[in-house]
């Protein structure tokens, strides 16, 4: 299962003809393609999934997105010490 995440645009340049982001996940850095979203702009936060942007959201919105996925990733951590 793939997920789409958001992340902040922290740099955007030119790669191959393409407009691409380096993208902070969370302290984690990614290049992501944002040819989809042509309106965003450094320090904009964009869902992306499998490599491309597909959206631009709010950081509002992006944090209450990254806090449920924490959320869940610690429900999952939490089930597995259960079922030992």
């Amino acid at each position: 299962m793939c997920l789409a995440v958001p992340g902040k645009i922290i740099e955007i340049y030119e790669k191959q003809g393409l407009t691409m982001a380096k993208v902070d996940f969370s302290g984690v850095t990614r290049e992501a393609c944002i040819e989809h979203v042509p309106e965003a702009q450094i320090g904009d936060y964009a869902i992306i999934h499998v490599g491309f942007a597909i959206s631009l959201l709010s950081e509002e919105e992006a944090q209450q997105s990254i806090d449920l996925l924490r959320e869940i990733l610690e429900a999952g951590e939490e089930s597995e010490v259960e079922n030992i």
